[in-house]
């Protein structure tokens, strides 16, 4: 059937939306199986499954499309720990008058009831589309439900044009051409080159090597010269004020907008606007997503979706992270201070202080309020003295978690990702979740009525500052699991809870050296490694994957030859070749799919000593990744117990 008489059935199609289901099956649990209502298709979105449709078989692995029609029996088969998949649900009718030509094709070739797949060229496009159907869906309004159907068109519209460039000559699009995809849809948004990293499966090295070699451009500069030619264009074309275009570009600081358009553009905004006719400059509202650095070949993305960082992932936060302050936000925030303006305010120096961000003052101030008394003291930190509670319970945390936890502090709310720590996550229920690290909910702070936020994150000061005392302690600013627990008891005022943890700590720790000084020589060395597929990540101290562990706790040292490269840089991208270098006697390997047989198999891994002699420690990422005092005290032990094994076996 040509692809052209599928477009004319769709467009005659009058459509009726069913249902949209997310369906999660475990590997422990019998094949799903479901004899189909209607027309349907099936989208995977995590794990590997084998899929009939009526007998017919597919290897469904994520951003994989099939479809099939009403009455068709679908079973799946989970091939991993889970897979998760999404049903849409439809009916589609084609009413009369209709030329006979149409009647004949819906009689022998109905595309609503044809089973076929797609492999997404873009598939990000149709996830983010098939996440706000599903989330509209699940509200039920009459308003939302129609709005499914808008969006559900969208979707076909994305199927049918995959599925003609599926049949054509067009190949996969490259990881950079979907990143530049990403980006002129999200322009808006914060973005970092870490966080467009993580959405490819990539590290943030390699998909800026990959970029800057393909654009001559880097990620960020490329970030930025898509926000400026949006606001050329808002600029041109529309009445709205610098802070309103500042705004819709990314940036909720005006002054800052205006300092890059300048240096970008060569003139001020409001200059700008003024010679736009003079400069000849032709932007219609259809280019909204244009770029001068990459000729745009590739398809836009949709602004829709969804879309984190936990200080896992072992990286400083960027200038792109500030986050506009929503106009529901700017309204609850104005009440907010209506309401209190006759109490104590909440403090805040008029400069960044400057030494030990520990530094705590200890003389105690009454503030006084409306209502009541309340004991405040005043803390010196980057952004000046901060008047906080002496003894705060609400607290608002998102960076330096364990540390809280450690000392047996819940806090009110965090950010979802450190919902999942497994090393802690029993000890956060009833704690509410306020966003992924990229997009922190201002509404969900200011709903939890904190009467302190801990964050890492600079940029956003000023607006958490607006709805409760703020501190801000950036990522790195604290060394150790010994800062990290000083710091913390002294900002909770549980300085003795603090010292007896640290007590215990230490005590823990050299017991599990003590333990390793009996097998592991001393002069043997340890390589913190993670799997990228092609390309193998070799880590520091500070970045997570047992390095803390390792390296700070059980005291062992990475190869001679690449201790100080991996030491300054933390972590360094090497290739297959290059691996036996950057390979010690033992080797921590944080890797999602390979096992020992896999390695003893690669013509590469079987040749290092670790892999010969079974020296390999391979965990997951989500154990991996965290690296917060809990964690690091949890990883210490746990690999002096394998490392006491390994030398057991000799």
């Amino acid at each position: 059937m040509q692809l052209e008489q599928y477009i004319a059935l769709w467009s005659q199609a009058t459509i009726k939306m069913i249902d949209v289901r997310q369906h999660r099956l475990r590997g422990d649990e019998a094949p799903f199986s479901y004899r189909l209502p209607a027309s349907a298709f099936l989208y995977t979105t995590i794990g590997h499954a084998h899929v009939y449709l009526d007998g017919r078989f597919y290897d469904a692995r994520p951003f994989h499309v099939l479809h099939s029609g009403k009455g068709s029996r679908v079973e799946i088969h989970c091939l991993d720990d889970a897979v998760v998949f999404y049903l849409i649900l439809y009916q589609a009718k084609v009413f009369l008058p209709w030329r006979k030509e149409l009647r004949v094709l819906l009689e022998t070739a109905n595309p609503f009831a044809r089973t076929y797949e797609v492999k997404p060229k873009a598939p990000l496009e149709l996830l983010d589309l098939l996440v706000a159907m599903y989330e509209e869906w699940k509200s039920s309004t009459p308003l939302q439900r129609f709005h499914v159907k808008t969006l559900f068109q969208l979707w076909v519209h994305q199927i049918l044009q995959q599925l003609q460039e599926q049949d054509g000559k067009t190949g996969a699009l490259s990881v950079v051409e979907q990143a530049i995809l990403y980006i002129q849809g999200k322009y808006a948004e914060p973005l970092s080159v870490e966080m467009i990293a993580q959405r490819f499966g990539y590290s943030a090295k390699h998909l800026s090597k990959l970029f800057k070699k393909q654009t001559g451009h880097s990620l960020m500069e490329f970030v930025i010269q898509v926000r400026m030619e949006q606001a050329k264009a808002f600029l041109l074309h529309s009445d709205a004020t610098v802070q309103e275009i500042a705004e819709k570009v990314g940036y909720a600081d005006r002054f800052y907008f205006s300092r890059l358009f300048a240096k970008y553009v060569g003139m001020s905004p409001i200059r700008f606007k003024k010679q736009g006719e003079a400069l000849g400059t032709e932007i219609c509202p259809y280019a909204l997503r244009r770029s001068s650095i990459v000729p745009l070949s590739v398809r836009r993305y949709i602004d829709s979706g969804y879309e984190n960082h936990y200080r896992y992932k072992g990286r400083n936060e960027t200038s792109m992270n500030s986050r506009k302050l929503s106009i529901v936000a700017t309204m609850l925030v104005c009440f907010a201070l209506v309401l209190s303006a006759c109490g104590a305010g909440t403090g805040g120096g008029a400069g960044a202080a400057s030494g030990n961000p520990q530094a705590v003052a200890v003389k105690e101030q009454s503030a006084a309020s409306a209502d009541s008394q309340k004991q405040v003291r005043i803390m010196k930190t980057i952004k000046g003295e901060i008047e906080i509670p002496s003894a705060p319970k609400r607290v608002i945390v998102d960076l330096y978690l364990g540390s809280f936890i450690a000392l047996q502090f819940k806090p009110i709310g965090t950010p979802e990702l450190n919902l999942k720590n497994p090393y802690f996550a029993e000890s956060l229920v009833g704690v509410e979740n306020i966003g992924d690290y990229e997009n922190i909910s201002l509404e969900k702070m200011l709903e939890l009525q904190p009467d302190l936020i801990f964050t890492g994150n600079k940029a956003a000061f000023e607006q958490y500052q607006k709805i409760a005392p703020t501190v801000v302690v950036p990522f790195g600013q604290l060394k150790n699991v010994h800062e990290e627990i000083t710091f913390v008891g002294q900002l909770l005022g549980k300085e003795a809870e603090a010292k007896a943890w640290l007590t215990e700590y230490d005590q823990r720790i050299a017991q599990a050296r003590e333990k390793i000084a009996k097998v592991v020589p001393a002069d043997a060395t340890v390589s913190i490694m993670q799997d990228w597929g092609k390309q193998t990540g070799v880590f520091g101290d500070n970045f997570g994957r047992g390095g803390q562990a390792v390296y700070g706790g059980l005291g062992l040292k990475p190869p001679a030859a690449i201790a100080k490269e991996i030491m300054e840089k933390q972590e360094v991208e090497v290739s297959s070749e290059r691996l036996p270098t950057y390979a010690g006697d033992y080797i921590i390997l944080t890797s999602e799919e390979r096992t020992m047989a896999d390695l003893k198999a690669d013509p590469i891994w079987r040749t290092l000593d670790a892999v010969k002699n079974d020296r390999v420690y391979i965990w997951k990422k989500a154990k991996s990744w965290y690296f917060d005092p809990i964690a690091t005290l949890s990883q210490t032990e746990e690999l002096a117990d394998w490392l006491v094994s390994t030398g057991a076996k000799k």
